[in-house]
């Protein structure tokens, strides 16, 4: 005997969300699909559908969060450190340990990239990743702050996805905080 799977969830937003970090860690976020969604959640067929409208819907949503916590922890390490390097180093954290939000956050064809809550999360995101450019030291930016800054997004942004495509050399070993130290102090640290 089958049982119906009520439509009612004590959290359905956060339930379905949780699912999909995990397809997309096993599957990644071409994989995924609403129906497998809600039979990870315990959620009827139609209860993702309902509350996200679609893939593109529940990914927009994953991107929203992800860009969320990720200024969260740059703002974080910021504060804690007063130290652009750290900043990077927590870039490259985050990527690591939110694979799947970093996934689709960088996959704008994936989600609706014009969404409010996208937009105001991206720009916090912005802003907590460019707030630390006046931590670094002096003349490192030159005449053009916003050209740092994307020297220095650019740089983090590729030791993660280097890290997470496996494609850095094992040298580095097991740790990607150390070799993204590294890595960073090369043009941070510079004089």
């Amino acid at each position: 005997m089958t049982t119906a799977r009520p439509y009612h969830h004590g959290n359905l937003r956060h339930a379905v969300l949780s699912a999909a970090v995990d397809a997309i860690t096993e599957v990644g976020p071409a994989g995924v699909s609403l129906r497998d969604l809600a039979r990870r959640a315990g959620v009827s067929h139609a209860a993702p559908a309902h509350h996200f409208g679609d893939k593109a819907g529940l990914l927009t949503a994953l991107a929203a969060e992800g860009y969320g916590l990720l200024a969260d922890a740059l703002d974080s390490a910021h504060q804690r450190t007063q130290d652009f390097l750290e900043v990077g180093v927590a870039y490259v954290r985050f990527a690591v340990g939110h694979r799947a939000h970093f996934e689709v956050m960088f996959r704008p064809d994936l989600y609706h990239s014009d969404d409010p809550e996208v937009l105001a999360a991206r720009e916090r995101a912005s802003k907590a990743l460019s707030g630390g450019i006046s931590s670094l030291p002096s003349g490192w930016a030159g005449p053009d702050a916003r050209i740092a800054g994307v020297a220095a997004w650019s740089l983090v942004h590729g030791l993660a996805t280097l890290w997470l495509n496996g494609a850095l050399p094992p040298a580095l070993g097991d740790d990607p905080e150390t070799p993204a130290r590294s890595v960073a102090a090369i043009l941070f640290r510079a004089p």
